[in-house]
């Protein structure tokens, strides 16, 4: 490639399971994991004589994620049947939206400022699932997912990268948690993404033809799916050949796609208005009382912690992450006064204890208050950062059952200003360290901190560290 002769060019669908108790046409349960072919009807299976009725509450949290995705909800929308075939499609047709979906425009911030437009949100069921590993030889058809409520979040072809492509994902994820209108559990299948890519030279205006790109089961695997099909378009336009449409899967242990079916159009469906339900008409008061509903979202969450807090955008990137571990470091940083320490703390120290435990931050142990407790321990000088980071990992191991300044006074940990008990122990590391001392004497000034930090495991992280470097120049003059 290059990227000097072709432009990449990037559409995303994504298939995004809302948070509802019950399916989008019937009161089957919409729960993952349960035991195969347990939560149906005649309703979710399109028996014959079975009527669908409509679930309010997928409606609201629809009129939700549009809303927060920019788009204009309409006041009319129209369900559709798509008819196909497919094993897991019992009925041989799939209720969605159509021509009159149920939200239109939008765009969603990425990286650098760039916004991504949003084309539609519409509403649809999910199918079955076929398995193919259960059985040697069968497949085998659950049908629990037929009829869970879903939206397809359908973008312009505005991205330009598999990078980018993935970054616009974590932005969405977290807008659809912010507001939560799903879980978008990507190992459960409530967020699903397919990718149409094509390649056109830069600078062209015209789109080239595209592939569809399936079955990616995590961001980093639509980044490189992405990147490889793109590659492969490369590769047929460099020798003269021509670009099929056509559906292509994703293999990751592989690293490359393969075709899968040509690629249907709109006509191959044969659209038309379900007979069984009326359209979806929407008041405009209703709108607006669902738009007043929403919560802040990420990115307006993100500037104002920069401006609030003082912290950096990168920062801020980071503890926007995921609502509840905003909800935290906004807790811990009002209860402390300081948010530039709230974050480095929970940056660090609480996110690599999560981490090496592979725990979500919704799983501390350690409430907001019982964290600023040992930042404050800090601030007013009761123990070293060293013996902190020890009061903190006991009071997670010991879920906060007491607070910060009755932990260091069990763990001995309050910090020693004492010049005598100090000298202690810079006098025994100096000993210790008789070649660095030398070297130290000799200019090397980057052995001072080494001996600091000496200092301050030989004291169990008690000593005062501003008062050990003094100390320690003083005896080194």
């Amino acid at each position: 490639m290059t990227a000097v002769d072709w432009e990449l060019v990037v559409g995303l669908e994504v298939h995004v399971q809302l948070k509802t108790t019950t399916k989008i046409f019937c009161g089957c349960r919409a729960s993952f994991g349960d035991p195969p072919n347990t939560n149906t009807c005649p309703v979710c299976l399109g028996l014959p004589g079975a009527l669908p009725v409509l679930n309010a509450r997928a409606v609201a949290l629809a009129v939700r994620a549009a809303l927060a995705l920019g788009c204009d909800v309409q006041p009319r929308s129209v369900f559709a049947r798509k008819n196909y075939f497919y094993p897991d499609l019992p009925k041989g047709y799939q209720i969605s939206q159509f021509d009159r979906p149920l939200a239109l425009g939008g765009w969603l911030p990425v990286a650098e400022g760039r916004r991504i437009g949003i084309t539609r949100v519409h509403m649809e069921e999910d199918a079955g699932k076929s398995i193919h590993d259960r059985f040697a030889g069968w497949s085998a058809i659950d049908l629990n997912r037929a009829g869970t409520p879903l939206i397809e979040i359908v973008s312009e072809p505005d991205l330009r990268s598999g990078a980018e492509a993935r970054e616009y994902l974590l932005r969405l994820k977290e807008i659809l948690e912010y507001t939560d209108v799903s879980d978008a559990n990507m190992e459960e299948g409530s967020l699903r993404v397919d990718a149409n890519v094509s390649i056109r030279p830069q600078g062209e205006g015209a789109l080239g033809t595209k592939t569809e790109i399936k079955n990616m089961n995590s961001f980093a695997a639509a980044e490189r799916a992405i990147e490889v099909e793109c590659a492969r378009q490369v590769r047929l336009r460099d020798a003269g050949e021509r670009v099929v449409s056509q559906t292509l899967l994703w293999d990751g242990a592989a690293n490359t796609v393969r075709p899968q079916r040509s690629k249907e159009e709109s006509h191959d469906y044969r659209y038309f208005p379900d007979p069984d339900l009326p359209p979806l008409d929407l008041e405009p008061a209703w709108i607006e009382a669902r738009r007043a509903e929403l919560p802040e979202l990420p990115a307006a969450r993100r500037a104002r912690l920069v401006s609030q807090h003082g912290i950096s955008a990168a920062d801020a990137t980071v503890l926007t992450g995921a609502a509840p571990m905003a909800d935290y470091f906004e807790a811990v940083a009002a209860a402390h006064g300081d948010g530039r320490a709230a974050a480095t703390w929970v940056m660090g120290d609480v996110l690599a204890w999560l981490n090496d435990r592979k725990l979500e931050i919704r799983d501390v142990p350690l409430a907001p208050a019982g964290l600023a407790g040992v930042l404050d321990l800090v601030r007013d000088g009761v123990v070293s950062r060293t013996a902190a980071r020890q009061v903190f990992f006991a009071m997670m191991d010991e879920r906060g059952a007491r607070p910060a300044p009755a932990v260091a006074d069990a763990l001995g940990l309050r910090q020693v200003s004492d010049d005598g008990a100090l000298l202690g122990w810079v006098d025994a590391v100096m000993a210790d360290h008789p070649d660095e001392v030398l070297r130290l004497r000799r200019g090397e000034q980057k052995l001072l901190g080494v001996l600091v930090g000496q200092v301050m495991k030989r004291s169990g992280g008690r000593a005062d560290p501003k008062r050990v470097n003094q100390l320690l120049r003083d005896r080194l003059a």
